[in-house]
């Protein structure tokens, strides 16, 4: 089974994400063993690391939020160029629906 650029990016950002987030765990666990300037730094390597995490998931939901825009905008447009071909599906569908649940 091949895999898509967009899986390649969804697994490459959970494996980055769990990564951040297991070496900010090991930082902030050294920081609350350690005392004085080295704890301050361990603690703020673990701050940077977390920000970096939650900046880019910023950025994937703004790239998920823009995508699911452009598919409403695209969808929108296609149902008004083909308003016929809009109904019959809708129709196909509940049809298909009425039947599976009918069986049920």
């Amino acid at each position: 089974m091949e895999t898509t650029p967009k899986e390649v990016t969804k697994q490459q950002l959970i494996s980055d994400i769990g990564s951040v987030l297991a070496d900010a765990e090991t930082l902030l666990r050294e920081a609350a063993q350690t005392t004085g300037d080295r704890a301050v730094e361990l603690r703020r390597r673990a701050e940077d690391a977390i920000s970096g995490v939650v900046k880019r998931l910023g950025q994937v939901e703004q790239r998920v939020v823009t995508s699911a825009k452009d598919a409403a905008v695209a969808t929108d447009d296609w149902v008004h160029k083909h308003p016929w071909r809009s109904v019959g599906i809708a129709a196909g569908v509940g049809l298909i629906v009425g039947l599976l649940i009918n069986r049920r």
